[in-house]
C-alpha cells in the first residue's frame, strides 16, 4: 500500500523513519491499535506514526479470495474489470484476476527487492502496478487494460473542474491545469482527494477544485 505524508516527521528513535510532507511512503504492515505503521522509504524500513500519513485508497484489493471466487465475481464482467488478491499457491504473494468477458485470466505478481512486476516493467508498489496497467495492456495476446466495474459504488462518476494550475514536484500528486476536468476517485479525506486527469491518477488538495453537481 502507498501513502502520502501529510506532515513532516523527524525520527526520534533508531527504529523510526524520517520523512517530509508530500513524500510517498510504502506501508508494509499495519496494526490498527498501535498508532504506528511499519513502512519503507528509499529501501529503509522502520516505524511511522499513523496520523501523519494518508493511505491511498485501493478498493480493488480483496485480500484472501480464492481463484474460484475471483472467477465467480468477474465472469461476464466487461473486459478489463479486475481485482487483486492474495495468491493461494504462493502465500505472501499476489495475483491479479482479470475478466476477458467470457473467461477470467490470472496474472501472478512477482516480488523481489521491494519491486513488483508481471512482465518486464517493475514498480515500487501494487498501486503503481495497477495504475500502469490501466493505460497499458496487461495481456500479451490482445489489448486488455484494467478498469473498475461500472456498478462499483466507489466508482460513481463524480467530476470536478480545476480552479488553478497544480504542478507539485511529488510523483504521487496529480498534476493538472486550470479548467481541466478531474474524475474524482476518493474524497473521504478533508486533507487530500484522489482523482484522475489526462490518464494519470494522484492526490491533490480539495481547495484546488470545484465539484460539478449533476
Amino acid at each position: 500500500m502507498e501513502a502520502v505524508a501529510l506532515f513532516s516527521f523527524p525520527a526520534a528513535e533508531a527504529d523510526e523513519l524520517t520523512f517530509q510532507e508530500g513524500d510517498v511512503i510504502k506501508v508494509t504492515e499495519m496494526e490498527d491499535d498501535s498508532g504506528w505503521f511499519t513502512a519503507e522509504i528509499q529501501g529503509k524500513r522502520g516505524y511511522i506514526p499513523q496520523n501523519y500519513i494518508s493511505l491511498l485508497p485501493y478498493p480493488w484489493f480483496v485480500g484472501r479470495v480464492s481463484r474460484l471466487e475471483a472467477e465467480k465475481r468477474l465472469r461476464w464482467q466487461d473486459p478489463g474489470v479486475f481485482l487483486v488478491r492474495e495468491s493461494e499457491s504462493a502465500p505472501g504473494e499476489f495475483s491479479v484476476s482479470v475478466s476477458y468477458g467470457n473467461r477470467v485470466e490470472h496474472f501472478r505478481v512477482l516480488e523481489g527487492g521491494g519491486q513488483y512486476c508481471i512482465w518486464e516493467e517493475s514498480f515500487c508498489s501494487l498501486n503503481r502496478l495497477v495504475d500502469f496497467y490501466r493505460t497499458h495492456s496487461i495481456a500479451m495476446d490482445k489489448v486488455v487494460c484494467l478498469r473498475d466495474p461500472p456498478s462499483s459504488p466507489q466508482r460513481k462518476t463524480r467530476l470536478a473542474h480545476a480552479l488553478c494550475d497544480y504542478t507539485p514536484p511529488h510523483t504521487a500528486h496529480l498534476h493538472f491545469l486550470r479548467g481541466d476536468i478531474i474524475d474524482l476517485l476518493d474524497c473521504s479525506s478533508s486533507l487530500s482527494w484522489r482523482g484522475r486527469c489526462r490518464g494519470r491518477v494522484g492526490v491533490f488538495p480539495p481547495a484546488c477544485v470545484q465539484p460539478l453537481h449533476h
